[in-house]
C-alpha cells in the first residue's frame, strides 16, 4: 500500500534543504523559466541509481527526484539533497507491486523512471509483455534479451561454441559435474554465481578439493558458472542501443577493486582505481557480440548494455557478464564526457533517440583516471602522472593532481 501523507512526515519526510529545493522549482516554473519533470529512480539504495540521481541533480537542478527502495535503511533515503521524495516498496515480484508503482507513478505524477537492479528490470518487462504497457515511460530492452543476459548460464548457453566467452559449463549444487570441471574446463578456473553482481561466489579455484569446499560453503548459491581461468585484464564497456542500432560506446580498466582483500578472489566487483581507455576494439569487440545474439534470438537490442570482460593470456577479450543497465561506473563516465544518462533521458522525453550523438567508438580528451571507494564520492583524475612516486632521498613531493 503507497504511504499516506502522515507516514510521509515521519521516516519519508523530505529534508528542509529538499523542501526549500522543489519550493523553488515551483517558482521558476510558475515564470516559466524551467521546466519540470518528475523522475522515479528505483533502487535507489544502490550505488548506481545513485550515481545517475547525482548526475541528474548537476544537469538538471530543476527535476524533482523521486526515489523508491525495498530497504526502509537504503543510504539514498539518508543522503541530504539527493531526492524530493522517498518511498519504500514491496519487492518486484511480490503480487501487490505493479499496483503500488502505479499509484506512484499517479501520485507523483512521474515522467519517466530509471529502473536499475536487474530483477526490477526482468519483471518491467515481463509486465510489459502482459499489459502492452509500462508503468510510465523508462528505456530498457526486452524480456527475452534482459533474461538471457542477466542469468549467466543462459548467456553462456546462447554464446557457447563462440570466441565470445571463455569455456564455460553450469553446475548446481544438485549437479556439480566434478568430471566436467576437471577434464573440460581444467584447472586454475573460474566459478561464480550464475545471477547477482559484486562478484557473487567468485574464486578461482586450483583443484577438485577446493571446488568442493567452495560449493560447500556457498551452499545457499544454488547455480554457478565455471570457466577457463582469465589472466588479463579486466575491461569494462557500457553501451546504448535503440532499435538494433548501435548509437554510442565507451571503454574504461577496472584496474583495482574497493576492500579487495575481504574477497577470496579478490575481486569485489566494485574499481577502487580504473583508466578510461580509447580503444575502438573493446567497442567492435562487443558489438559484434551483440549482433550475434540479436541473430541467434530474433531480436533488436535496446536500452543500456553494460559489459564485463577479461583479457586471456594472449590479450584476447573474453565476455565474463552483460548487465542490462548503466554501469557503476556511469557517473564518471557522464563527468569524462560519456554521459549516457543525459542521452536516456533525452530518448524518454523526446519518445526517439535523434537528439542523441552517434558516438559509437568514443574517445576520451585525456587519459583520465579515477579512484571510487566508500562513504566518498568517485574522483576523476586527468591522468595517472599525478600520482606521488617514492622518493630515494627521503624528500617529500608534492603532487600536480587537478584538483
Amino acid at each position: 500500500m503507497l504511504p499516506t501523507d502522515s507516514a510521509l512526515q515521519g521516516f519519508f519526510r523530505i529534508s528542509c534543504s529538499n523542501r526549500t529545493m522543489s519550493f523553488a522549482k515551483e517558482q521558476f516554473a510558475m515564470k516559466g523559466v524551467i521546466t519540470v519533470k518528475n523522475v522515479l529512480i528505483t533502487g535507489i539504495g544502490g550505488l548506481t541509481p545513485r550515481s545517475i540521481a547525482r548526475r541528474i541533480r548537476t544537469t538538471h537542478p530543476e527535476y524533482r527526484l523521486i526515489g523508491c527502495d525495498v530497504n526502509p535503511k537504503a543510504i539514498g533515503f539518508f543522503m541530504d539533497g539527493l531526492l524530493d521524495a522517498k518511498y519504500v516498496c514491496p519487492r518486484c515480484d511480490s503480487a501487490d507491486y505493479f499496483s503500488w508503482i502505479e499509484k506512484l507513478v499517479e501520485r507523483e505524477s512521474i515522467d519517466f523512471a530509471f529502473v536499475q537492479p536487474e530483477s526490477e528490470i526482468v519483471e518491467w518487462g515481463k509486465h510489459f509483455d502482459q499489459t502492452g504497457h509500462f508503468p510510465c515511460v523508462t528505456f530498457m530492452g526486452s524480456t527475452e534479451l534482459s533474461g538471457s543476459l542477466r542469468d549467466k548460464a543462459i548467456m553462456a548457453e546462447v554464446l557457447e561454441g563462440t570466441d565470445f566467452i571463455p569455456k564455460t559449463i553450469k553446475v548446481t549444487q544438485d549437479e556439480p559435474r566434478f568430471d566436467a570441471v576437471e577434464n573440460e574446463i581444467g584447472f586454475p578456473c573460474w566459478i561464480r554465481a550464475t545471477e547477482g553482481t559484486g562478484g557473487l561466489g567468485s574464486l578461482r579455484l586450483d583443484d577438485l578439493s577446493s571446488y568442493k569446499s567452495w560449493l560447500f560453503i556457498n551452499s545457499e548459491i544454488p547455480e554457478f558458472t565455471v570457466s577457463e581461468f582469465l589472466t588479463g585484464r579486466h575491461i569494462a564497456n557500457e553501451m546504448l542501443y535503440y532499435k538494433g542500432e548501435y548509437v554510442k560506446g565507451a571503454a574504461l580498466e577496472c584496474a583495482e577493486y574497493v576492500m579487495a582483500n575481504i574477497a577470496p578472489s579478490h575481486v569485489t566487483g566494485n574499481t577502487s582505481f580504473g583508466r578510461l581507455l580509447n580503444d575502438k576494439t573493446v567497442n567492435e569487440f562487443c558489438d559484434s557480440c551483440i549482433k550475434y545474439i540479436e541473430r541467434k534470438l530474433d531480436l533488436a537490442a535496446h536500452g543500456i548494455l553494460s559489459f564485463d570482460l577479461k583479457e586471456d593470456s594472449k590479450g584476447n577479450l573474453k565476455v565474463t557478464e552483460v548487465n542490462i543497465r548503466h554501469m557503476a561506473y556511469t557517473g564518471v563516465l557522464a563527468e569524462a564526457g560519456f554521459d549516457l544518462i543525459e542521452d536516456s533521458i533525452r530518448i524518454m522525453e523526446d519518445g526517439g533517440a535523434l537528439r542523441v550523438e552517434r558516438d559509437p567508438f568514443h574517445v576520451f580528451e585525456k587519459p583520465f583516471v579515477f579512484l571510487r571507494d566508500v562513504d566518498i564520492e568517485p574522483i576523476l583524475l586527468d591522468s595517472e602522472d599525478c600520482f606521488l612516486a617514492p622518493r630515494s632521498d627521503g624528500d617529500c613531493q608534492a603532487s600536480d593532481c587537478n584538483e
